[in-house]
């Protein structure tokens, strides 16, 4: 079982998440680009304005959110013996509508940081204007657990 060192290290190298939500027993994954802010131990996603992300959030903040990574596959003598190598993270959180375009703005920037790591805004790209805020929902995560699991083996 990874420790949080290795818990953080692939919620920051991770490519994409999936978020869970459940209304009226109806689960929900909404697979997105993600970024993880380790200073505030949150997780910043965004979805359109209209959609069913949004309204589960709004309706049940609580959510799971998931990454995970597979490493060679290990072929074996039998067939039972054949597996893979895999790291994955398990958050259990809340999800609330981030209102300030502060801190949207941090989110979004954070998403095309992670992302397009050698590009930079007002460089190589016009940065977030006010419109696209106004058009995007951006959902912090609030990280109230994780658990992760991961199988390596020597080469």
């Amino acid at each position: 079982m990874p420790g949080e060192r290795e818990i953080e290290a692939l919620l920051a190298r991770a490519q994409f998440g999936v978020t869970a939500t459940s209304i009226d027993n109806q689960p929900f994954l909404h697979t997105s680009l993600y970024c993880y802010d380790p200073a505030a131990r949150r997780i910043y996603i965004h979805t359109a304005l209209d959609g069913r992300t949004r309204q589960n959030i709004l309706q049940n903040p609580r959510v799971c959110f998931s990454v995970a990574e597979i490493g060679r596959l290990l072929p074996a003598d039998t067939a039972m013996e054949f597996s893979n190598e895999y790291a994955s993270v398990i958050v259990f959180g809340r999800a609330r509508l981030v209102e300030s375009d502060d801190e949207k703005q941090h989110g979004l920037q954070g998403l095309l940081d992670k992302h397009f790591p050698d590009r930079r805004p007002g460089r190589d790209y016009r940065p977030i204007t006010q419109a696209e805020l106004d058009a995007t929902s951006v959902f912090a995560i609030e990280v109230d657990a994780w658990s992760g699991k991961q199988k390596q083996v020597r080469p």
